[in-house]
């Protein structure tokens, strides 16, 4: 039995995705990861799954090259010949889902967050929507991380509502990231936001509100957590973070392959994104019991309840999301751990990767394959 994963990144797939593939290779399948290498390689490798390099811009609009990604999947799929394939971020949700159809292999469509297409209205984000519509005739299902993208999809006629679900994100692995001691005890309050350094996470109103806290408490600290230069319309220079740190509002830590220790010393985790799926750090920082701040918006509202787990703050409005960091400052320890602690009962509740996970196995079983139960963690 064989299932194919496709994205525009590996490491979405083994950062996301680890306890999937894990659970799939334990039963016995051949799982092939195809997307564009990158430092994660190593780690894929050592879930035991194979790995195809694929050849993907996720900002590229050249035709030619779209066609021939259609091209070389067909010819894949076609070599491959898999069970089920998944595919996740836009270009393997389009173009993917016309490839398994020439290639007469099922597939279903995972979308992740709908990201730039939907948070722009030019020429580019019109164009996605309308080969969204025609691509999605194809999967034999489509699935959502959060109901505002489905009833986006669904009322701009994009899906048929009949092949849809939606998913309660990603999963999170529990054990993995769990609560561990309190943050550093030098009295300052620090902030963490964890993302691929992009406007569209707010990371600017982010900076903006740093300034505005610091000049009542400064004393706090606000850091960023991502990698700056990525391929997207609306990356953050390293040049811009460079400026940033030169004027002393943030600390920049670049990039690592495990958040935990981070999150640890944080005292509370913030994401100001203008629209999300379900947000993996917000639920990594929820899992670890930290207190949250995020935006009203798409997504980051799924995770976060307004005084219960977290302060939410309008979107784009740097303003109100440093009214809202200063309150947790002003709070104290004590309420943030509070905060904190009913954060991690919510993901246990809702967000365990295990009920994520039996969904994709109830999903192989509905396309003919037979698939036994999850086996013991």
């Amino acid at each position: 039995m064989r299932v194919v994963l496709v994205a525009n990144t590996l490491w979405s797939i083994v950062i996301f995705r680890p306890g999937l593939l894990r659970t799939l290779v334990r039963m016995g399948v051949d799982v092939v990861v195809m997307a564009p290498v990158d430092d994660t390689l190593p780690r894929a490798l050592e879930l035991n799954v194979r790995v195809i390099p694929l050849e993907l811009s996720a900002k590229g609009t050249n035709p030619m090259r779209d066609l021939a990604l259609v091209r070389t999947l067909v010819t894949r799929y076609r070599a491959l010949k898999p069970d089920l394939v998944f595919h996740y971020t836009i270009k393997p949700n389009i173009y993917g889902s016309i490839a398994a159809k020439l290639a007469g292999v099922p597939c279903i469509a995972v979308t992740t967050g709908l990201g730039y297409a939907f948070v722009n209205t030019n020429l580019v984000a019109r164009v996605a929507k309308a080969l969204y519509r025609f691509a999605f005739r194809f999967p034999r299902e489509v699935w959502f991380l959060n109901g505002d993208d489905w009833q986006d999809f669904v009322a701009q006629r994009l899906v048929d509502p009949a092949k849809t679900q939606v998913l309660p994100g990603e999963g999170i692995d529990l054990a993995h990231f769990a609560p561990r001691a309190a943050g550093v005890s030098d009295g300052h309050v620090r902030f963490l936001l964890i993302a691929r350094m992009l406007w569209d996470k707010g990371v600017g109103e982010y900076v903006e509100a740093a300034r505005l806290v610091r000049a009542v408490y400064p004393q706090a600290v606000f850091q960023l957590l991502g990698a700056t230069d990525v391929a997207n319309p609306s990356a953050i220079s390293a040049e811009q973070m460079r400026t940033w740190v030169a004027e002393g509002v943030i600390e920049y830590l670049g990039t690592t392959q495990d958040v935990r220790d981070i999150i640890a010393r944080a005292d509370c985790v913030v994401l100001p994104s203008y629209r999300e799926g379900v947000p993996r750090t917000l639920l990594e920082g929820a899992a670890m019991a930290k207190p949250l701040v995020a935006t009203r918006a798409i997504g980051c509202r799924e995770v976060v309840v307004d005084g219960e787990n977290g302060l939410l703050c309008a979107p784009k409005d740097a303003a109100d999301l440093a009214r809202k960091l200063q309150h947790i400052i002003e709070m104290g320890p004590d309420a943030r751990a509070t905060m904190g602690a009913r954060g991690r009962r919510m993901v246990e509740q809702r967000y365990d990767e295990r009920i994520v996970i039996e969904r994709y196995l109830a999903a192989m079983r509905r396309v003919g394959l037979r698939i036994t139960d999850m086996p013991a963690a």
